[in-house]
């Protein structure tokens, strides 16, 4: 196990291939078939739930590892997360093991992307008002005073600039917004081909200007709460927010009151503030002890941006990209920062 100073045992003379535990709680083979086709020789996969037994174990795929499991492979070398995101609580106990890398998966970004921009369509063009309308056989809102809106030619803060974010800002690019990210890291001025990067500290700044705001952030200690009241009273009462990041990155009550009220036009919410806690719930559980549901410019969706047919391959493949590389001794992609929390 990791000692504090981070120096772990070398893997014995001969430990070839690359040994990895995958504990398998009898996974679809929508994901193991791929995985197992697409893996080279080099990679020797065990799959059972039980710690294999005079391990040299150097890859744990596991989202919440236990320090057990930790403990039972002294040659451990990383820890693959296999979706995207870091548990807190993952990324409190690897913090005590930093001998251990830490690396997850981006797999689902494409299709995480494509959500965005259709909740903000739907949000902004009022799909969902209209459809219901028609199925009724009501005209009626297409006489009357339109309040959608023309995208193009507005301004998009994107909010978080990693995998999922940069899809958005080009999805929204070539819908001819003028898009602005906010990066962990950039300077004020700094562009990434046609979009225009920024700093977190110059929020305050983009947000009076936005038309809209699309939450793609991951969730940490830093990050949750940050949309407060008086950061989404900076939005124009005509914005439009999507959130496709996690729910707790923008205050609950903050949030509702703005859409209830015409602080914002409209929003698309992927992520949410409850969820069920068991499969009986799964039918009776509204996403918040706010009336979100109640608001007819409010675009609902059951946290599934990352849902789709080919998700699991597209996991299956992500994952034995990563495995490769980390058996041929290259870059492993997808590090995280345990300190940043993603």
């Amino acid at each position: 196990m990791a000692t504090p100073t981070g120096a772990r045992p070398s893997v014995p003379a001969g430990a070839e291939p690359l040994a990895v535990w995958l504990p398998s709680r009898g996974e679809d083979a929508a994901f193991l078939g791929p995985l197992q086709r697409a893996l080279e020789d080099a990679v020797a996969l065990d799959l059972g739930e039980e710690t294999p037994s005079g391990t040299a174990t150097q890859v744990l795929v596991r989202g919440t590892p236990s320090a057990e499991q930790l403990a039972a492979c002294p040659y451990l070398e990383r820890l693959v997360i296999p979706y995207a995101g870091v548990p807190a609580g993952t990324c409190a106990l690897l913090r005590e093991h930093p001998g251990i890398a830490v690396h997850n998966l981006h797999h689902n970004a494409a299709s995480t992307a494509e959500l965005a921009v259709s909740l903000l369509l739907a949000a902004a063009k009022e799909i969902l008002p209209h459809d219901a309308d028609l199925r009724r056989g009501s005209w009626e809102r297409r006489y009357v005073e339109p309040t959608t809106a023309t995208l193009a030619g507005g301004h998009a803060v994107v909010l978080g600039y990693g995998a999922v974010g940069q899809r958005v800002a080009r999805a929204l690019g070539a819908l001819d917004m003028h898009v602005t990210a906010v990066r962990r890291g950039a300077a004020a001025g700094d562009r990434h081909g046609r979009i225009g990067l920024s700093p977190l500290t110059e929020l305050p700044r983009l947000l009076p200007s936005a038309d809209a705001l699309i939450v793609c952030l991951p969730l940490t200690e830093a990050t949750r709460g940050l949309l407060d009241a008086p950061l989404l009273g900076m939005l124009p009462r005509t914005a439009y927010l999507v959130n496709v990041g996690r729910g707790a990155l923008i205050d609950e009550r903050a949030l509702y009151e703005a859409l209830a009220t015409g602080g914002l036009a409209g929003a698309g919410l992927d992520v949410w503030y409850r969820y069920p806690k068991s499969v009986e719930a799964r039918v009776d559980t509204l996403p918040s002890e706010r009336p979100f549901h109640e608001l007819a410019n409010v675009v609902l969706s059951p946290h599934r941006a990352g849902l789709t047919r080919q998700n699991e391959e597209a996991r299956a493949l992500a994952l034995a990209n990563l495995l490769r590389a980390a058996a041929a001794g290259a870059d492993v992609p997808n590090r995280v920062d345990l300190e940043q929390g993603y």
